[in-house]
């Protein structure tokens, strides 16, 4: 009698959940960086009721119009305002929803090896305009500076291209573009080797705990702002990296978001200090990289905040 009364009772608390019986697809760009934050978000979505699909994978350009045209429910790699172009060609607020903060103040700009920006007191992607600066990081021997940059299709590939225009540095530099992850390996190794090195990168990431801002490299300033949306991207201490601060967030189909209110107030009330996500990439790039070791970091991330993600679970259910 009492097994029966508590089995009755675990069915009747399922039951109560909103995403009890509900599918979602989720969708991400296979980047081992990005898998750390969808499970955190899975663990959620699945406290609450819904069956997670195993995560569709895809480049930025066809990962938005996969949510705009339904292929997929979400994704937690929508970065706010790099993607806008991605999000207007996807249909936009017609079909698509912006969800919460997930992890805040994204940072990305253009480096150099510490020693040879005092050397040669390079602070700025301006002074790449004089040849004699440019040669220092040939790497190719063609006399053109090598900029380790961004993969064809990602939103950063448009707005280096596009300041490489702005800034006039089509005749000394060269935006070379591949295997974003190859090249940032062959940098580093160029670095460890004591030869000049100028490479974009961006946070949350393991570049920056290999490279260490003000102790290996400088982050430079831009001349002045030219990102593809007109935007400002000078900062309040008078810096300007090039690229506004971004946020990431939980992109979702406009339907799904609008007929699961507890879904759409878990992505809400979600929270990853950028600190975390970036102390998760190191241990990825150090080996712990396999799908299984990342499904248990985000595990182990939850354990540790765990009052405040039942918090996050129990406003959500609470959804109407």
């Amino acid at each position: 009698m009492l097994t029966v009364m508590m089995t009755a009772s675990l069915s009747f608390a399922q039951a109560q959940m909103p995403g009890t019986g509900k599918t979602v697809q989720p969708i991400t760009t296979g980047q081992t960086g990005h898998v750390f934050q969808h499970e955190v978000v899975r663990i959620g979505l699945e406290k609450l009721g819904y069956d997670v699909k195993p995560a569709l994978e895809a480049e930025y350009p066809a990962l938005h119009l996969a949510i705009g045209q339904g292929q997929a429910d979400y994704t937690a790699t929508h970065w706010v305002p790099l993607h806008q172009s991605f999000y207007e060609q996807s249909g936009g607020e017609k079909s698509l929803e912006r969800v919460g903060v997930l992890i805040s103040d994204a940072g990305q700009g253009y480096f150099i090896d510490k020693k040879t920006a005092e050397k040669y007191g390079i602070t700025n992607l301006s002074d790449f305009n004089k040849p004699e600066i440019a040669k220092l990081f040939d790497s190719n021997g063609d006399g053109k500076a090598n900029l380790t940059g961004c993969n064809p299709g990602w939103g950063c590939e448009r707005e280096i291209e596009h300041q490489l225009d702005a800034y006039k540095l089509r005749e000394t530099v060269t935006h070379d573009q591949g295997s974003y992850f190859a090249l940032m390996a062959d940098t580093i190794t160029r670095y460890e080797a004591g030869q000049p090195i100028f490479f974009y990168t961006w946070s949350p990431q393991w570049v920056g705990s290999v490279l260490r801002p003000g102790r290996d490299v400088v982050q430079l300033n831009v001349p002045f702002s030219a990102s593809t949306n007109g935007s400002d991207t000078a900062l309040p201490d008078g810096t300007n990296p090039g690229f506004k601060v971004n946020n990431i967030i939980v992109l979702g189909n406009k339907e799904f978001v609008e007929t699961n209110p507890a879904a759409k107030r878990f992505f809400e009330v979600a929270k990853i200090p950028l600190a975390d996500v970036n102390a998760v990439i190191l241990r990825q790039h150090e080996g712990e990289n396999k799908a299984d070791q990342i499904k248990a970091q985000a595990e182990e991330w939850v354990a540790k905040h765990q009052a405040e993600f039942d918090a996050w679970v129990k406003e959500a259910a609470a959804a109407k």
